[in-house]
C-alpha cells in the first residue's frame, strides 16, 4: 500500500486531493536489500556495545518518561514520575508517596508531555531532566546520577501546564505556562463571561540548585491558550518565546471557534525585564495555595511542602517585559535556532512557516513599530520582525528543529512528513514521509547552541500497519532518521510508551560516568534503618508493629515473625545491605494491598500492610538475586486481635521484641 493511499484512510478524500498536488511519499524502507543492509547497519548496536545517545522520551498519558538509547532505539529503562509504578513501588512505598502529593490530595497520575535537559552557557550538561504534568500542573526534577525524580512543583493558577518546562541557558530558570486560561485565582464565575474573568499566566521557576525550585513569579498575561516554548540565545538571549492561540478567547467548540483569526500570537518575554520588575516590588504577592514535593538525598524520603503564595506582576506595571509578535494560524512550537537570530513558530492550520527576527524584533520595538495593544501589552506589526516564510512547506506545520549546519527540519502533521529547509533562504531542500501524523521531531541537541545533527527523531501519533497489531491499541512509535547528508534516510521504527509529545537526547558520555552505583550504607539516614542483622528487631506501638528488616544474598531478617494481630499496622523497614551495583532485593507478602518494594543496595524502603485475618503469610524476594533466591522467604504469623502471642522475631540476637500493647 503507497503512502497516499494510507493517507486517503488516515484523512478522507478531501485532504488526499491537497496532498496529492506537492509531495511525493516513498515506500516502507528504501525498497532494496542493500539500502535495508545499510539502515540495519547504522542502528545495529552490537552485543556487549553501548548507544551513542540517552534519548528521554515523555511518556504522555502514562505519566512517565521513557529512557532509549541511540541509534538502537532499545528501552533502557522506565523512570516514575507522575504516576505510581508497581514495578519499584514508586508512590506505593511510604517514602516516595509524598513526591504525588498535590493541592487536590494525593494524586497518582498525569499526562506527561514535554522534557528540557538542564544546561550552562547555552549547551546541555547532562545534571538534570525536567519534565511537565499536563493535567495537575506540575513540573518535575530527575536527577541523572540516579535516573530518580527528586523534587515536584506544582503550578497554581494554571489550568493545564501544557507549556512547560523550557529551559535558560544557564537553568536559572524553567517555564511553565498554562494552556486553559481560568480565573486567577480561581473561583465560581459564569463560563460564558470568560473574556472578563479568565487569564492565563507565566512562570518562571528558579532550578538551578536541588530541591529549591521555586515560582520566582507569574506574569499575568490575557486569557489565550499557551503552548511551547523555547528561551533565546545570541541576539536574543535574555528572551523566552512562547506560542500562543485562542487569541479569540473562545471557550466553546474551540475547533471552530478558535480558528477564526488570520493571526494568533508569539508571546515574547524579556525575562530579564520581568525580574527586575519583580525584584523592584512592582509585583503583588497573591494566595495561592500549591505543593513543593522534595526528595532527600541521604534518607531517601520524600517530604511534602505546603506553599501559600505567589509574586505576580502585570505587564502594565513592567512595561518593556512582554510584546505579542502576530504569527499565523493557532501556532504550536516556538523554535529558536542555535544562533538565536531565527525564531520559527508552525502554525497547525498556516499555508507557511514564519521565520522571525531577533534583530528585527530588537529594532522594532526600539522604533515603537507597534500596530495595537492587547491588556497593557504592545503587538508589534508582522513585517516589522518577520525575516521571512517558507512557502509551501506541507500541511500542518506544528515543531522545528536545527542540525547547527543551517538547516531546520519542521514536522507536518497532516501531510505525515519531514520537512527539511535552509534557515537562511528559507527554501525547503527535502522532504521525508513518516508513518504516520507526526507530533513533535527531534534533533539531540536541537534546542541548544551546537546540537548534534546526526539523527532526527519522529514522533508519531498513528502507527497503523506498522507493527504486530495488539488489539483495539496498537503501539505508539518514533523514527529514526539520518540528516548527515542532503537527502534524510529513515534508518529505523521502535515502538515507544504512552503517547509520545516531546523528547531530549544528549551524548552519553556526558552522562554515564556520573552514575551512582549503590547508596553509603554509613550514609544511611532513614529514622528505620538497619545497618546491620544486629539492629534488626520487631517493636510495638499501640496497633502499630514496625519490623526492621535486612536484605542480602540470600536472605531476610528477621525470617520468622510470631505475635502480629488482625488488624494491626504493620510497617516493614527493609534495609538492603549490598554495596554493589546492580544488586537490588525485592520484598512482598501475601494479602498486602499495595506493590512490592524495590531497595537499592545502601537503601531502606517500607511497606504498609493490615492483616485482615488470621494465619501464615509467607514473604519473598521478588528481584532474581542469586543462586538462592528461591530460599530468600520468610513467615509473618498474625493471630486474632487480643491474643496473648507474643511479639518476636528469630533475629541474630535471638527472639526478640520491643514496645507496647
Amino acid at each position: 500500500m503507497s503512502f497516499l493511499t494510507r493517507s486517503r484512510l488516515l484523512f478522507g478524500a478531501g485532504a488526499l486531493t491537497v496532498l496529492g498536488l506537492g509531495y511525493a511519499c516513498a515506500g516502507r524502507g528504501s525498497g532494496s536489500l542493500a539500502g535495508t543492509a545499510e539502515m540495519a547497519q547504522r542502528v545495529y548496536v552490537a552485543p556487549g556495545e553501548k548507544d551513542e545517545l540517552y534519548a528521554f522520551l515523555s511518556g504522555g498519558f502514562g505519566g512517565q518518561l521513557g529512557v532509549y538509547g541511540l541509534p538502537s532505539g532499545r528501552l533502557l529503562r522506565t523512570i516514575p514520575v507522575f504516576s505510581q509504578h508497581a514495578e519499584n513501588g514508586y508512590g506505593y512505598n511510604e517514602e516516595t508517596k509524598a513526591m504525588l502529593e498535590t493541592s487536590y490530595g494525593f494524586v497518582p497520575w498525569d499526562d506527561l508531555h514535554h522534557t528540557a535537559l538542564s544546561q550552562t552557557q547555552g549547551d546541555d550538561d547532562g545534571r538534570w531532566i525536567f519534565v511537565n504534568g499536563n493535567n495537575t500542573p506540575r513540573v518535575a526534577r530527575i536527577d541523572l546520577t540516579t535516573f530518580e525524580t527528586t523534587e515536584i512543583l506544582e503550578i497554581p493558577n494554571a489550568g493545564g501546564n501544557h507549556a512547560s518546562p523550557f529551559v535558560t541557558g544557564n537553568t536559572e530558570y524553567i517555564v511553565s505556562s498554562t494552556r486553559f486560561s481560568i480565573p486567577v485565582p480561581n473561583r465560581d464565575v459564569p463560563i460564558d463571561e470568560y473574556k472578563k474573568f479568565f487569564k492565563g499566566q507565566i512562570s518562571f521557576i528558579t532550578a538551578d540548585q536541588p530541591g529549591k525550585m521555586d515560582i520566582a513569579f507569574q506574569l499575568i498575561v490575557p486569557g489565550f491558550n499557551y503552548d511551547l516554548a523555547r528561551a533565546g540565545k545570541g541576539p536574543s538571549d535574555g528572551w523566552m518565546f512562547f506560542t500562543s492561540y485562542n487569541s479569540e478567547q473562545a471557550n466553546t467548540l474551540l475547533e471552530v471557534n478558535a480558528s477564526q483569526n488570520d493571526k494568533d500570537y508569539i508571546a515574547a518575554v524579556n525575562y530579564r525585564a520581568a525580574e527586575a520588575c519583580a525584584k523592584a516590588g512592582k509585583g503583588v504577592r497573591a494566595p495561592a495555595e500549591y505543593r513543593h514535593n522534595i526528595f532527600d538525598e541521604f534518607s531517601r524520603i520524600a517530604r511534602s511542602e505546603r506553599m501559600t503564595s505567589v509574586l505576580q506582576i502585570q505587564a502594565a506595571a513592567c512595561p518593556g517585559s512582554i510584546y505579542f509578535l502576530p504569527t499565523p494560524k493557532s501556532p504550536h512550537g516556538a523554535d529558536v535556532d542555535p544562533t538565536g537570530e531565527y525564531i520559527v513558530a508552525g502554525g497547525k492550520l498556516a499555508t507557511v512557516i514564519p521565520v522571525h527576527s531577533a534583530t528585527k524584533m530588537l529594532k522594532a520595538i526600539a522604533d515603537r513599530q507597534f500596530e495595537g495593544e492587547l491588556e497593557g501589552i504592545p503587538v508589534l506589526k508582522y513585517e516589522s520582525t518577520l525575516a521571512g516564510e517558507v512557502q509551501e512547506p506541507g500541511l500542518g506545520p506544528l515543531h522545528t528543529e536545527f542540525d547547527g549546519k543551517g538547516f531546520a527540519y519542521t514536522s507536518m502533521f497532516i501531510s505525515s512528513e519531514v520537512v527539511k529547509w535552509n534557515v537562511e533562504t528559507r527554501q525547503v531542500v527535502d522532504r521525508a514521509p513518516t508513518f504516520y501524523s507526526v507530533g513533535h521531531l527531534m534533533i539531540p541537541g536541537g534546542a541548544t547552541r551546537h546540537p548534534y545533527g546526526r539523527y532526527v527523531l519522529a514522533m508519531n501519533k498513528i502507527t497503523k500497519d506498522r507493527y504486530l497489531p495488539t488489539g483495539p491499541e496498537l503501539t505508539q512509535s518514533a523514527q529514526l532518521y539520518d540528516i548527515t547528508g542532503e537527502k534524510m534516510k529513515l534508518l529505523l521504527d521502535f515502538p515507544t510508551q504512552g503517547e509520545p509529545h516531546y523528547a531530549n537526547a544528549i551524548d552519553a558520555k556526558k552522562v554515564v560516568d556520573r552514575q551512582v552505583k549503590f547508596y553509603k550504607l554509613a550514609e544511611n539516614r532513614h529514622p528505620m534503618v538497619s545497618r546491620s542483622e544486629r539492629e534488626t528487631g520487631v517493636e510495638r506501638a499501640g496497633r502499630v508493629v514496625h519490623v526492621r528488616m535486612t536484605a542480602i544474598r540470600s536472605h531476610f531478617a528477621p525470617d520468622n515473625i510470631e505475635g502480629v494481630q488482625v488488624g494491626d499496622t504493620v510497617l516493614v523497614h527493609v534495609t538492603n545491605l549490598e554495596q554493589d551495583w546492580d544488586v537490588p532485593h525485592g520484598f512482598a507478602i501475601l494479602g498486602a494491598n499495595t506493590s512490592e518494594l524495590l531497595i537499592m543496595p545502601g537503601e531502606t524502603r517500607t511497606l504498609r500492610w493490615i492483616p485482615r485475618k488470621p494465619g501464615v503469610y509467607p514473604m519473598y524476594c521478588t528481584d532474581f538475586c542469586s543462586a538462592l533466591h528461591q530460599e530468600m522467604q520468610g513467615y509473618v504469623r498474625v493471630s486474632p486481635a487480643g491474643s496473648t502471642v507474643a511479639l518476636t522475631a528469630n533475629t541474630r540476637r535471638g527472639a526478640q521484641a520491643r514496645g507496647t500493647n
